[in-house]
């Protein structure tokens, strides 16, 4: 039986965490226990879904205030996230991290709220025409001006000279997705989505993670993202 759930970072027990690092470095090449905990250390939010009690996913989270052009915005920051390849048809991750994300906007609804994520690797970035209707950068429309100011002003603050003015955080320890994992398989480069990403992020092999911004807004939710919601 498959288990989700949002979890504050201050609660995870060291056997949680410990399942993490573990999954984390059986997928991604470059992963090291300090550099883990350093991340982890740094949001406060842990999305994760079990089966039978084993760990096959998660996803952690900075949610946080920050501003934009005089404006108070909720910003949320993707960190790890991985999910095992038996689980990559399982939507339970997806449902919890869209129920998750819209109950912290929530807390703070008269401030929009802006996910910012960060992706070395094509599913990851499948998840945004998924489930959501407007996101950036994309292959059928070019990025609003509004749009990349706010993805240049919360990845300038958040990831400083390691983000690149080509939209790509290059990180001075990148973790790399393991061969296996890294490559399309056959007739899924023919999705424009996954080629658009393939061409706009061309170093993802080695850890090269493109900015991707999207605003959390159940009107900006898919018919996807919103039977994510119903369920």
């Amino acid at each position: 039986m498959s288990t989700t759930g949002l979890i504050a970072r201050e609660a995870l027990s060291e056997k949680q965490q410990d399942e993490m690092f573990a999954l984390l470095a059986a997928h991604f090449e470059g992963v090291t226990r300090p550099q883990f905990d350093r991340d982890l250390a740094e949001k406060n939010w842990v999305i994760e879904i079990r089966r039978d009690g084993r760990l096959l996913g998660f996803s952690t989270l900075l949610v946080c205030e920050r501003g934009f052009e005089g404006e108070p915005i909720t910003a949320i920051f993707s960190g790890d996230t991985i999910v095992a390849p038996e689980a990559w048809n399982s939507p339970a991750l997806a449902r919890t991290w869209i129920a998750a994300v819209n109950s912290l906007r929530a807390s703070a609804p008269e401030r929009r709220c802006y996910w910012l994520l960060l992706t070395s690797g094509f599913r990851t970035y499948r998840f945004l025409p998924v489930f959501w209707r407007e996101f950036y950068p994309r292959f059928d429309a070019a990025t609003p001006p509004v749009f990349q100011r706010i993805a240049d002003s919360l990845a300038s603050s958040q990831y400083g000279e390691q983000y690149g003015a080509d939209g790509i955080v290059r990180f001075n320890s990148p973790q790399r997705l393991r061969a296996a994992l890294a490559e399309s398989p056959d007739g899924r480069a023919s999705n424009a989505h996954i080629a658009f990403f393939l061409e706009r992020n061309s170093g993802h092999a080695n850890g090269d993670e493109l900015v991707c911004i999207t605003e959390i807004a159940e009107s900006n939710l898919t018919a996807a993202g919103r039977r994510m919601i119903s369920q």
